[in-house]
């Protein structure tokens, strides 16, 4: 399970600082649309937080944490795709993608699931 959290955390962290790049960005250049900016940086950073909760969740085996995350983890999956695939662009699909994967990969587990009790099964 501390896998798990730990994967969760990393997500949590990339998010958070994709928000303060896209802040920094609007305060030192000049965005298309600093509306959707400022929009999509504290979406990304409240997502970061909401993350970051949910993996101190896992760590602490709190089987309510399960369904959120694999619910999380699945709309990230086609994000990844869109952005790597469709977009072309690896260096961002990919990594999300791969966290994905891994996350969910280690949530299914049999033990994951016995850990985090009936509300994982």
């Amino acid at each position: 399970m501390q896998w798990a959290a730990a994967v969760l955390v990393v997500e949590a962290v990339a998010l958070v600082a994709l928000g303060v790049v896209i802040i920094v960005k609007v305060v030192t250049g000049l965005p298309s649309s600093v509306v959707f900016a400022v929009i999509a940086a504290l979406m990304a950073m409240g997502t970061g937080v909401a993350l970051g909760a949910l993996g101190m969740a896992l760590r602490r085996c709190r089987g309510w944490a399960y369904v959120p995350v694999i619910v999380v983890q699945g709309l990230a999956l086609p994000v990844g795709y869109s952005l790597a695939v469709e977009a072309g662009l690896w260096q961002y699909g990919g990594p999300v993608l791969l966290l994905a994967v891994a996350e969910l990969c280690l949530l299914i587990t049999p033990s994951s699931r016995r850990v985090l009790g009936p509300g994982a099964r």
